[in-house]
């Protein structure tokens, strides 16, 4: 069973992955509604990645016979000055994630929790990619924020943000295992 400082602290954190889940649908919403539709898929596709990453966490303690608490999550921000402001919140948010998972390998490694510690590191190194993926994203989207329509094309081209079922991750609750 994991440490229970780990378990307290994977919960919390599963609050998190769930309130980030809805910051991004907020954040689709959004662009739904200026008729950006690649932006609003862009945001839709990371809600459902966080609220996976969620369900990844669920999983591991249900899997370790350790208490699962579903969270209720503060409402996330609605309404936005104009295209670049939803993707600076994003970076940011990510950014404290990262700080957030960072503080799970630290509480699982000063515990003794070599479990816990390695079951972390999958997502220590997906919040390398977040972080990248929206920093990239709010430096095209600063350049084109006088013509969003860019950005839309921008996203149409290239790949922006992936599955995270790749090989090696965390099994999801209520997912196939």
């Amino acid at each position: 069973m994991p440490a229970p400082a780990f378990v307290d602290a994977l919960n919390e954190q599963i609050a998190n992955e769930f309130a980030a889940s809805q910051q991004y649908v907020a954040v689709a919403v959004h662009y739904d509604a200026d008729t950006l539709p690649r932006l609003a898929a862009f945001f839709y596709r990371q809600a459902v990645e966080e609220r996976g990453h969620a369900l990844k966490m669920v999983q591991y303690l249900m899997d370790q016979d350790a208490e699962v608490v579903i969270p209720a999550v503060a409402a996330p921000r609605n309404g936005f000055a104009d295209i670049v402001e939803p993707i600076q919140l994003a970076l940011e948010q990510e950014k404290q994630v990262t700080q957030q998972i960072e503080r799970l390998a630290k509480v699982a490694r000063e515990a003794g929790d070599y479990q816990s510690e390695q079951f972390i590191q999958w997502f220590l190194k997906e919040q390398v990619e977040e972080v990248a993926t929206m920093s990239d994203l709010l430096t095209t989207v600063t350049r084109a924020k006088e013509n969003p329509l860019w950005v839309e094309e921008f996203l149409a081209r290239e790949s922006f943000g992936g599955e995270d079922d790749e090989a090696g991750a965390p099994p999801t609750a209520g997912g196939d295992r």
